[in-house]
């Protein structure tokens, strides 16, 4: 009877009642795909094999480890490792069985237990055991990237139950997103691991289980993956129609305007051009090349020139409303972008999770405990952004520095001062990868700046260079995107939690510290429902807007590919976006 019970609460919570192992999961009800599915509807499971297709990237590589917070990895290193289980493209948050061939979620959810596939192996022959499963959650939480510690905050521990069972205890039971989470991990190789400094640059072969692996590579020119005969994996039904390039390259390059005429000159195959002036006029008179606006379904995330709060000037929210003012979206896509983007008003734009007009009930409940912590308007005014008259911004100048009067600043013969006479000045870190594009687009804001007496300085700098200052939160300012997907959860704290603000390598790179965000973000953590999850994500949406962290760019709802017509895709344009791995030579 105790069993009945707690399925009938789980139904009540989730419509979902686990009844042992299943072969998916979902994050809220229940998987599109059933245990019999042969392939995603998304993809062509009789696409043509083999050929080459051959990418670009950018800066520089110095490590087949992606998983340390030291150097760059290679592009493509993720084709060597599988995780325990894949994401449908197609659905907001399912992963269906890859090395693992089932899950199961115990009725109280206090623990997640994955079987792992009898012919799971390893590059070197070696099968993949409950051990390496172990390992890997262990070596990742200790020494990786910061993301995992957050990621895995709240398992106890991981046990290796049998040979092909590992078993992960959890401290709470309300964190639905974890066990989707442990299902993510890529599984590393014991054997190979053991013993190494998995903390540092490495450009030794790695031993992976994927189904490509490096047949050859020049350090920062170039890396080549072919296809593992070996692989154990081809043929199940979450594969099937991926992977179909008998080889992957990627060509690096140092500038994006010298890689787009490198692809108009055929050196490679397909370009996702994030650039409106190129998209527009770059690739006419191509007859081969086409051109494809592929829509998706996900939230459009943020881009923003970020303030880093860690610095003495920007700590003051009034300060960074301030500047605010001086970025002229309406003239930088008027001039710059041919009108093609949308100005981003939220952390999840482009989807149900962003916060509209005034809080609803529920979003009250959970903001009221922190209103005299926050900005009154997080209550009383919906979310907007300054719209300039592209003729006259003195209005939207004369905001700022009336902001900027109230912070104690003040402009003394042209330039603007504190009260100790010390003058407003800040540098804004580009990388040198797409220095030129993002020159163009900082200008303006540069020069608007100088009108109200801020003097700001673009400082360009090499990939290594430039990843090492944001690991160590060393600039002032610089432009980022944190990308969200439509299940947000225990990433939320390593982009916003307190705890992350001084941990070299996460991805706080605004130095947030806020009790009311910290809280938030574990109502967003352990949302039970769907619509728990729109009502947290719309408040903690509110308290980061009104926080002034960014000054927002942003966004398009379709991904514009350009692409040689030697290779082809299918029709279908999942929620996701769609993967390049799904594509094939014709």
């Amino acid at each position: 009877m105790k069993k009945v019970v707690v399925c009938l609460l789980s139904i009540m919570i989730s419509s979902v009642c686990w009844a042992g192992p299943q072969h998916a999961v979902s994050m809220h009800g229940k998987p599109k795909y059933p245990a019999d599915f042969e392939f995603f509807d998304y993809v062509n499971p009789n696409a043509p094999k083999g050929g080459v297709l051959r990418n670009a990237s950018f800066g520089s590589f110095d490590t087949f480890n992606p998983f340390s917070i030291k150097g760059n990895a290679a592009p493509g290193i993720g084709f060597l490792f599988e995780p325990l289980m894949k994401m449908s493209d197609d659905e907001p948050f399912s992963l269906y069985g890859l090395i693992a061939e089932s899950i199961d979620i115990a009725p109280d959810r206090k623990s997640v237990t994955f079987t792992l596939r009898p012919q799971a192996h390893f590059s070197d022959g070696t099968p993949i055991g409950a051990d390496d499963v172990v390992f890997s959650f262990n070596t990742l939480k200790q020494k990786g990237v910061p993301q995992y510690r957050y990621y895995y905050n709240d398992v106890e521990a991981a046990v290796a139950e049998a040979d092909k069972k590992v078993r992960f205890l959890l401290k709470e039971s309300d964190n639905r997103e974890l066990p989707l989470i442990l299902g993510q991990m890529p599984v590393l190789s014991k054997k190979y691991w053991e013993g190494k400094d998995f903390g540092a640059t490495t450009l030794d072969i790695p031993v992976g289980s994927g189904p490509y692996k490096i047949k050859s590579f020049s350090l920062n020119r170039n890396v080549i993956y072919e296809k593992d005969p070996n692989y154990w994996g081809r043929d199940l039904p979450a594969n099937r129609g991926f992977d179909n390039f008998d080889e992957v390259q990627y060509d690096i390059y140092r500038d994006t305007t010298v890689a787009a005429e490198a692809f108009k000159a055929g050196a490679y195959d397909i370009r996702i051009e994030n650039e409106a002036k190129k998209w527009v006029s770059a690739y006419d008179g191509l007859p081969h090349v086409i051109k494809k606006e592929v829509h998706h379904g996900l939230p459009s995330g943020m881009q923003g020139f970020v303030f880093n709060t860690r610095r003495p000037l920007f700590q003051d929210p009034k300060v960074r409303e301030a500047l605010l003012y001086a970025f002229d979206f309406n003239w930088t896509n008027e001039h710059l972008f041919y009108g093609l983007y949308t100005r981003t008003k939220s952390f999840f734009d482009n989807s149900d999770l962003a916060a509209k007009g005034l809080p609803t009930e529920s979003e009250k409940r959970l903001l009221s405990p922190f209103k005299g912590m926050l900005d009154e308007r997080v209550f009383t005014t919906p979310i907007a952004l300054p719209v300039f008259d592209t003729q006259n911004p003195r209005p939207q100048l004369l905001k700022a520095l009336s902001l900027l009067k109230q912070a104690g600043w003040s402009i003394e013969n042209g330039v603007l001062k504190n009260e100790k006479g010390e003058p407003f000045e800040f540098e804004i870190l580009l990388d040198s990868s797409g220095s030129s594009a993002w020159e163009r687009i900082t200008l303006p804001f540069v020069q608007n700046l100088k009108k109200i007496g801020i003097k700001a300085r673009i400082r360009t700098m090499d990939a290594l260079q430039y990843k090492n200052r944001l690991d160590n939160f060393d600039y002032d300012m610089f432009v980022m995107v944190w990308g969200q997907s439509l299940s947000p959860g225990n990433e939320q704290r390593y982009f916003w939690g307190s705890e992350s603000a001084d941990q070299k390598g996460s991805y706080n790179f605004a130095g947030v510290r806020s009790k009311a965000v910290d809280a938030l973000i574990e109502k967003v953590v352990r949302a039970q429902t769907r619509e728990e999850l729109q009502t947290a994500t719309h408040a903690l949406d509110r308290v980061l807007m009104y926080g002034f962290y960014v000054i927002p760019h942003w966004y398009s709802p379709v991904t514009r590919m350009v692409y040689w017509d030697k290779i082809d895709f299918p029709k279908a344009e999942p929620m996701q976006g769609l993967s390049i791995m799904t594509g094939w030579g014709r």
